[in-house]
């Protein structure tokens, strides 16, 4: 959520202010009930007005890769099985949704079988059928998804598919039957993750004649209890009630709250904390500015909602073009970049920790390490400068031109501007290259822009390892000339990759040797690779306004916007 990609990216907060805060995070909400709690009708109705400075790209769901849409579409669409809307753990747990119940596997766990529910109609009035669910499947190829390469590829037909999408019919892969109204689909091996692949928004079934292109700024019907009225990337986007939404499960797919839901794009950030403290707006998507920290954090605290995520703040660098094509030069970015100077950034220890894993704490596969360290020992403590210097000096690189591609929001920027200033420390020539968030994610998984080192974030997609080593860092992920290429590094290394596959396969037997080997592949990742600079694991602070009630956070999709109270 990423996942995602965002980069599933999100506006945490920048500042100083982090003990001020204590007392808020101390009583974050921790409670497991959620969505599908009883409906309470009297609190139905209202706008719910979502502010970001910036559209999130294209409003195609099998297609967009951010989790400032991902949090819409959960509302919006609906897969054959979706995560459970809940908070606390529950909400990672997959569960029926368009299917009648979780399928039934067989054939050595490469066949799932799905009953699909009767009744359920798009927010155009058309019927849901098995033939949608077959078109959804191939669509995912047709549009060039982000992950078809890497998890749908899975599927008997899916190689053929990403050879030539256009032509992609996953024959012998996906089996549909009006008259039993079932969904047969066939995998090349057993993959302990395909349902939680399914429960995303890229698994999300949509009517055969959805185009077989991004549909960009046109939205797509869905079967949500919402469906997108319209959708402006300069100005902003309008969600009402799916007038042929009937609830078929409450955990799987509730009944909204607001009768309408607008996110507005264009404005600052200050006028954007500006409307929610002045009840004008009701939550603020972007980094919140510094000089209003202190303020929220006192006169606001009890709008302040702060959750731990399973998320990464990381600087990738290009593995295949200089400087960072080269093993030492990584190594000295990784022991120069000090991992506690862009907490303090990011907002203080309160607000995030530095991390030198891939893997975040509390995560499938986590160990606690440090390759890149000051001294010895698996916490971090601290830069090594002089090892730093000495590498790039080995490498052959000193006094390289690089530059840094980040978003041109003010944490993003004054995290790039502190990576500049040390990696001019360590014999570089840096240049800070900010873009649009809009636009940013994109160009820096583009191999033609020749992106030498970036900063981004990546939030899970489901709670597995895979989805931040192998999403992120497999051969297969890394997709030369592609805006879908979110291995940003370019790191192939085949070997590793052969280790993805095995832990994968020991996911379906043994998972605790599966997350064992997963360990071992992220610290091996690390100091045989270094393709990056793990900063820091974040946490989310939703601010919304006084007249918000109903607060719920999900793990996998963060703040249920359709489970808020706004009248």
């Amino acid at each position: 959520m990423s996942r995602p990609m965002f980069t599933r990216r999100i506006g945490v907060l920048l500042a100083s202010f982090a003990m001020s805060l204590f007392g808020v995070i101390a009583a974050a909400p921790g409670a497991t009930a959620g969505a599908s709690s009883t409906y309470q009708s009297q609190h139905a109705g209202g706008t719910l007005k979502l502010l970001a400075s910036t559209a999130g790209g294209t409003l195609d769901p099998q297609v967009n890769y951010t989790l400032q849409y991902w949090q819409l579409y959960q509302a919006t669409y609906d897969g054959l099985v979706s995560f459970q809307k809940v908070t606390g753990a529950g909400s990672f747990v997959v569960v029926p949704d368009l299917a009648v119940a979780l399928p039934k596997v067989t054939n050595g766990g490469k066949t799932y079988t799905f009953k699909l529910r009767k009744g359920i109609k798009f927010s155009n009035g058309k019927p849901v059928t098995v033939n949608d669910v077959l078109s959804s499947f191939q669509r995912i190829f047709k549009v060039s998804n982000p992950n078809a390469g890497s998890w749908y590829n899975v599927i008997v037909g899916g190689p053929a598919c990403l050879a030539t999408p256009a032509t992609c019919t996953l024959k012998g892969g996906v089996a549909v039957n009006a008259s039993t109204n079932t969904v047969t689909v066939n995998l090349l091996t057993p993959d302990a993750e395909f349902l939680d692949q399914l429960a995303v928004p890229f698994g999300s079934i949509l009517p055969a004649t959805a185009p077989a292109k991004d549909a960009g700024s046109t939205p797509i019907p869905g079967t949500g209890a919402y469906m997108f009225k319209s959708y402006n990337p300069n100005t902003g986007l309008v969600m009402v009630r799916n007038p042929y939404f009937k609830v078929w499960s409450a955990p799987a797919q509730p009944k909204g709250y607001p009768n309408e839901i607008d996110m507005n794009f264009g404005t600052t950030v200050e006028s954007e904390v500006t409307a929610v403290e002045n009840g004008q707006g009701d939550w603020v998507f972007d980094a919140l500015p510094s000089d209003r920290l202190q303020q929220l954090s006192t006169k606001y605290a009890a709008q302040l909602h702060v959750n731990s995520l399973t998320a990464d703040w990381y600087l990738p660098m290009n593995t295949n073009i200089a400087p960072f094509n080269n093993l030492k030069a990584r190594q000295a970015v990784n022991y120069a970049i000090d991992k506690n100077a862009a907490v303090s950034l990011f907002g203080g220890k309160l607000l995030a920790s530095p991390t030198c894993t891939i893997l975040p704490p509390g995560f499938p596969g986590y160990v606690e390490s440090c390759a890149y360290n000051k001294g010895t020992g698996s916490k971090y403590n601290g830069p090594d400068l002089a090892k730093a210097k000495a590498l790039v000096k080995a490498s052959g690189t000193k006094g390289m031109a690089v530059g840094i591609v980040v978003t041109n929001d003010p944490v993003n920027s004054a995290v790039g501007q502190y990576v500049q200033s040390v990696l001019n420390s360590i014999g570089y020539k840096a240049t800070l290259k900010p873009l649009s968030n809009n636009i940013q994610f994109t160009y820096i998984q583009n191999t033609k822009n020749k992106v030498q080192i970036s900063l981004s974030q990546w939030y899970q997609d489901y709670p597995a390892a895979s989805d931040f080593l192998k999403v992120l860092l497999s051969c297969s992920a890394f997709h030369p000339g592609s805006d879908n290429s979110i291995n940003i590094a370019g790191y192939c290394n085949k070997a590793i990759d052969a280790k993805m596959n095995k832990a994968e396969a020991l996911e379906l037997t043994n998972p605790t040797a599966a997350n064992a080997l997963w360990g071992q592949i992220d610290q091996q990742l690390m100091s045989a690779g270094a393709p990056w600079v793990p900063l820091f694991n974040p946490k989310q602070i939703d601010f919304v306004s006084k007249r918000v009630g109903n607060y719920q956070f999900s793990r996998q999709f963060y703040m249920y916007v359709d489970q808020l109270w706004v009248k």
